[in-house]
């Protein structure tokens, strides 16, 4: 009977950080495949099928097995923002809006990803109307939207 209950603890636990995650992925991965580590380094690299890994339940690919190795170190680190959703969707209308994976900016440390496409490029608005005021936005927003 005790290993009953551990097991159904362990159960319930392990439903509630898999619905506590929300990612956008789009094409079956996160940031729709490119390589999260490159963003710190300025560039929107496509990972590969030979270097895929899973973190929280999210899969995500690589350009390289060094880099997978880097993201494996402290993938925290590597996380987008708002799930991979637009930065500039969840701050201004609070919405879960998919992106362009060429189309980041890193801030302070963390990998914000947006929207471009039909002649709206969402991180030129993120910049015009400030993004210290629209991050604020976007957590209070994301709190309330990320597991709709």
């Amino acid at each position: 009977m005790k290993h009953f209950f551990t097991l159904l603890l362990i159960a319930i636990v392990s439903s509630s950080v898999a619905q506590q995650t929300d990612y956008n992925t789009k094409k079956g991965f996160i940031a729709e495949g490119y390589d999260v580590t490159e963003y710190f380094n300025q560039k929107a690299v496509k990972g590969s099928d030979d270097y895929v890994t899973t973190h929280h339940q999210a899969q995500y690919k690589f350009a390289s097995k060094a880099n997978l190795e880097k993201f494996s170190k402290n993938p925290d680190k590597y996380v987008p923002q708002y799930g991979g959703y637009c930065a500039y969707a969840v701050a201004a209308n609070a919405e879960k809006v998919d992106i362009d994976p060429k189309t980041f900016e890193i801030r302070d440390g963390k990998l914000y990803l947006f929207y471009n496409a039909w002649g709206i490029n969402t991180l030129t608005k993120w910049n015009e109307e400030g993004p210290a005021k629209l991050k604020e936005q976007a957590d209070t927003n994301w709190e309330r939207i990320y597991k709709k």
